[in-house]
């Protein structure tokens, strides 16, 4: 009895916390269908007149379609950023993990150190050195410090270290294989589900990423979507002429999130990989 109450509790636990994560999703759902009248004046969580089609129109068409801009900006962004991101945390990560070199543990655990560190104290440290490389206002601004995920490398070391055992690892060098062969043909396609996780953060992360690029870009043309709607926002509160509605730009934060939700669903399938792909006979 007491393990059946104990059960339902857990899915009223769960159910409470599912609600409270799928409220933003849904107030931005409904909202977006709104025009800027009824944004203010109807009910937030529930709909009124339907203008979605009307808005994504004035949405897409709106200063000359910057928004399709922005659109290929973050994801540009993204891409390239969790792509680069993700090979560097593996390469660090199988190091750290399978290899021995002189200073190691101190290396570790100043990488532990950085993961304490927030994003936000390093923008101005990065924007000195990128204006010294005269890199400001260019897409490298913006792609090369996201290329850094400390806790990236974290997470594939701890995977490497636990998942792979150095039989596997010993085997190969065995048989010839040199120590970059050994990582891509025996130590990488095990590491698939933890390299699915690293990108999907390292993406997400660049695609939200909205104090760098701030910081680092000026020319409209670069922003990413978090920029470029803040640069909207910032326009319609201040009621210039010509400025987006508030209903436009609720649509376009809409829109932003489409294709993290189509990542995910194609990319959550590799999570059921296991840990291990192969074994030692």
């Amino acid at each position: 009895m007491s393990f059946r109450k104990g059960s339902v509790a857990a899915h009223v636990v769960m159910g409470l916390l599912a609600i409270y994560f799928l409220l933003p999703f849904w107030w931005l759902l409904v909202a977006a269908t709104k025009d800027n009248t009824g944004l203010f004046q109807s009910a937030s969580l529930w709909f009124s007149d339907f203008h979605l089609i009307d808005n994504l129109r004035i949405l897409f068409g709106q200063d000359g379609g910057v928004y399709l801009t922005w659109l290929r900006n973050s994801a540009f962004y993204a891409v390239v950023s969790g792509v680069g991101a993700t090979v560097i945390s593996a390469l660090a990560g199988y190091a750290f993990a399978k290899l021995r070199f002189p200073g190691r543990n101190a290396l570790f655990a100043l990488l532990l150190g950085l993961i304490m560190v927030p994003a936000t104290a390093l923008v101005l440290p990065t924007y000195l050195l990128m204006s010294q490389a005269n890199l400001v206002d260019t897409i490298w601004a913006v792609i090369l410090p996201s290329l850094l995920n400390p806790f990236g490398v974290y997470l594939l070391r701890v995977y490497v270290h636990d998942s792979i055992p150095d039989e596997m690892l010993e085997a190969a060098r065995i048989d010839g294989a040199g120590e970059f062969r050994v990582f891509t043909s025996v130590a990488l396609p095990a590491m698939k589900p933890a390299l699915v996780t690293v990108l999907l953060f390292s993406m997400v992360a660049s695609w939200n990423n909205f104090f760098l690029p701030l910081v680092m870009l000026s020319d409209d043309q670069l922003y990413p979507l978090t920029v470029g709607l803040r640069a909207w926002y910032m326009s319609a509160i201040m009621g210039n002429g010509g400025a987006a509605t508030f209903s436009v730009i609720v649509t376009g934060a809409l829109v932003a999130i489409v294709p993290l939700i189509v990542a995910f669903l194609m990319l959550q399938r590799y999570w059921r990989g296991g840990l291990t792909i192969g074994s030692v006979k």
